[in-house]
């Protein structure tokens, strides 16, 4: 029987996982109000009502066991809450809500718990951000901090700064035995990890806190190091422990940065968690004795998806289920880590005493041994073993190995395909049937009979099961052209629909001139395109003219634009985003749009990013681009070093481009943080004639790329332009230049800045020829 009939796809995109997970992950009416309404929780109903801060504050001064104070239903603005006094274990000290839902804190709110045996419930943290610099602190004055205490069926959404990368903490636990569950947190969007558990004096270290049945909603890219979901330590406090346990919590595309979760203690259980299309890992960097137990990490094939990151010693890793990863180098599937000699706290300690084991691998990119192996990280993993776990691949086995792997026992595992010589040892080879379950798993009958792989059935938790019943959790991300078509036949009707569009419309132009005499501001997702058969040409008449805000995404298609009209100006943008940085990443596509004439004066670009933005994509596909001065795109505003830029894809295809004397791209990420997934920059069968070489094209280049990691380049025709320059930084940087032309070009120039020796930049198959 082939493979394929065999294996079902280990990736989330055939019609039947699509409607098995679709009803498993999203569409399952809820079954469970009982785990809603687990635990000790209980309304009380006969507190005192308080309706302003300063009746609150009134109430609040001297509570005592079994107290409850009510917050009025409503939006309490600019509400800093203290939550202080000495419950008992049988009678708390509450504080809840009217109605679960109905309290609003917002503008600049906070709250802090401060003593023992407290209780909040039911609020939601909406429209703001927090003055202090954490919403929800377990902590009061400082070094009094809250004991046997608890937040539940509590909302933080969207409540960050708007300035993104001032950084802070939506929720910090301190103290010991606290308790944080069945909450919904999410759209952190500025720098920060969303929970951190801190461990900065003794009375907050040993803490038994448990984390359990929250529902840690999406999290964008931050493009930055610091956009952690959950940090349990620091790596000042790593060598001791925590005793947390974090449990049958929800991760629902928690894609802030290559660490989910970073574990910075020991002592720690992760049990019970699903991890949904999350970019990164749970990473183990710092700390000994933890237990990673019962995780389904699901992928759905999407990029950089990945599962656990293992360093330090004594770690348990067992019972897991992982699907559909993609993810590489650090943020792999499975990926155990080189250390460094004697390090230092804040760096890897080697992987000593590892127990892996009973694991499920379906469908994985990579599982990588002893990575990041160079010359500092030179200590290999010892004393640890292998044992008993399923590694299902279709097409190619998933292992790369970088160092010496013979401290790590492998025994009793099964793979379909052949692994490499050095573990092939403790690998049995077969041909392992699978069957996808009604519960949305992938399970072997064979294997479980062998106790080999997870024993997993079932979802530890499913998306209902977590959060509050209350609060919506978002959906699939918004897309362009999947709200209203809104049909439009002059320059005025354009900019009126445009300041009326909701997110997703699609405004249509009839044939015809368009004279754009006004600043065009985007604040939806909006597409502007010609019509079906239509001839349509734009005339942009103002130094910049579309300005891209805060919350704004644009696709322009099916267009002419032709700058002939613009202002007799240095330095005419097409677009741009808005000079303040922006705190929602936004996403940009030109398909089908001839561009030409951008040449009034000197130094006019198409596309200027603006300082301290990220796009999630930028997409330019079957375009031509004519008599531009100055560059296609400008996405180097970040050249402070400090691992952060402007773009995670950029993407070209099919698309010309003639007589630009900028470059078509200049992208930069400095620094040498490797805690992010980008820049990508993909270029592919596009012609390129008299590019980059203007006298104010500083870079002197036609394509300049500085730290981006990942860059193929396959497929295209350079023509008499300027050089092409790729400076490789840190983070392993992937580069692919293939099958390309280059006549009166020069190959591509590749350098390391860092790391001594050749380039890593793989060149085949191009041609260099002489006009």
């Amino acid at each position: 029987m082939k493979k394929l009939t065999r294996i079902v796809s280990f990736y989330f995109a055939s019609f039947v996982l699509a409607i098995t997970m679709s009803t498993v992950l999203f569409g399952c009416k809820q079954t469970s109000n009982a785990l809603l309404d687990s635990g000790d929780y209980s309304a009380d109903t006969n507190g005192v009502l308080v309706k302003t801060i300063e009746e609150y504050e009134s109430a609040a001064s001297n509570l005592g066991p079994g107290d409850t104070i009510v917050m009025a239903n409503g939006v309490w603005r600019d509400a800093e809450i203290l939550l202080k006094g000495e419950g008992t274990e049988g009678k708390p000290i509450r504080l809840m809500a009217q109605t679960e839902g109905k309290v609003i804190l917002s503008g600049q709110s906070s709250l802090s718990l401060q003593g023992r045996y407290l209780e909040v419930s039911g609020l939601v943290f909406k429209d703001g951000y927090s003055p202090t610099g954490v919403v929800i602190a377990f902590r009061g004055e400082s070094s009094k901090y809250a004991y046997h205490s608890r937040v539940t069926r509590t909302v933080i959404d969207g409540f960050s700064n708007p300035d993104k990368f001032n950084s802070d903490s939506w929720v910090a636990l301190f103290g010991k035995h606290n308790r944080f569950d069945h909450n919904h947190l999410v759209g952190k969007s500025n720098a920060g990890v969303t929970m951190a558990v801190r461990l900065n004096s003794l009375e907050s270290q040993e803490n038994y806190h448990r984390i359990d049945y929250n529902y840690f909603g999406p999290r964008p890219i931050l493009g930055s190091n610091g956009g952690e979901t959950l940090r349990i330590g620091t790596s000042k406090y790593s060598l001791s422990n925590s005793f947390t346990t974090v449990e049958n919590n929800y991760f629902d595309r928690a894609n802030g940065e290559v660490e989910i979760i970073s574990n910075k203690s020991g002592s720690n259980s992760f049990k019970n968690n699903v991890f949904f299309e999350s970019r990164g890992t749970l990473t183990l960097r710092h700390g000994n004795n933890n237990l990673v137990e019962g995780n389904v990490f699901l992928g759905n094939g999407k990029s950089h998806t990945g599962g656990i990151r293992v360093i330090n010693a004594q770690q348990t890793i067992r019972n897991n289920y992982m699907e559909g990863l993609t993810g590489i180098r650090f943020g792999g599937g499975f990926v155990i880590l080189n250390g460094v000699p004697n390090s230092s706290i804040n760096r890897y300690h080697q992987v000593d005493g590892a127990i892996i084991e009973n694991n499920t691998i379906v469908g994985v990119s990579n599982i990588n041994l002893a990575a990041g192996s160079d010359a500092e990280r030179s200590a290999v993993p010892i004393n640890s073993t292998f044992k008993r776990n399923l590694v299902v691949n279709e097409s190619s086995h998933p292992f790369k190995i970088f160092d010496d792997v013979s401290g790590i026992v492998f025994a009793e595992n099964i793979s379909t395909l052949a692994v490499p010589d050095t573990i092939a040892y403790g690998f049995d080879v077969q041909d392992v049937q699978l069957t996808r379950n009604a519960n949305g798993l992938l399970t072997s009958d064979i294997a479980l009979s062998k106790q080999i792989g997870a024993s997993l059935l079932a979802l530890p938790v499913n998306k209902d099961d977590v959060g509050v019943s209350w609060y919506p959790k978002p959906g699939p991300v918004a897309e362009f052209n999947s709200g209203d078509v809104v049909k439009v036949a002059t320059s005025q009707a354009l900019m009126d629909a445009l300041s009326e569009a909701s997110s997703g419309d699609r405004i249509e132009l009839e044939s015809g001139n368009y004279s754009l005499n006004k600043q065009l501001q985007i604040s939806t997702m909006v597409t502007i395109a010609g019509a079906e058969n239509s001839d349509v040409t734009l005339f942009p008449m103002r130094s910049l003219t579309f300005e891209i805000v805060d919350g704004g995404s644009l696709s322009l298609e099916n267009l002419d634009i032709n700058g002939e009209k613009s202002p007799d100006s240095a330095g005419n943008v097409l677009i741009r985003n808005s000079r303040t940085p922006t705190l929602l990443n936004y996403r940009l596509a030109i398909i089908g749009v001839n561009i030409s004439n951008l040449d009034v004066n000197h130094s006019a670009h198409v596309f200027d990013s603006g300082y301290r933005s990220l796009a999630d994509d930028i997409l330019i596909k079957d375009s031509t681009f004519t008599n531009i001065t100055g560059d296609i795109l400008r996405l180097n505003k970040e050249q402070d070093d400090l691992g952060i830029y402007n773009a995670e894809y950029v993407t070209f295809q099919n698309s010309s481009f003639d007589n630009v004397q900028g470059a078509i791209a200049k992208i930069y990420r400095g620094g040498t943080d490797e805690s992010t997934f980008g820049p990508h920059f993909l270029f592919t069968n596009n012609t390129l004639s008299n590019i980059g070489l203007g006298k104010r094209n500083k870079s002197g280049a036609s394509i300049y790329l500085h730290g981006v990691q990942d860059t193929d380049m396959i497929d295209n025709t350079f023509n008499s332009s300027a050089d092409i320059i790729i400076e490789h930084t840190v983070g392993e940087p992937q580069t692919l230049i293939q099958n390309n032309r280059f006549n009166d070009v020069k190959l591509p120039l590749v350098t390391e800045v860092f790391t001594k020796g050749e380039s890593t930049a793989v060149l085949i198959d191009n041609i260099e020829e002489s006009l």
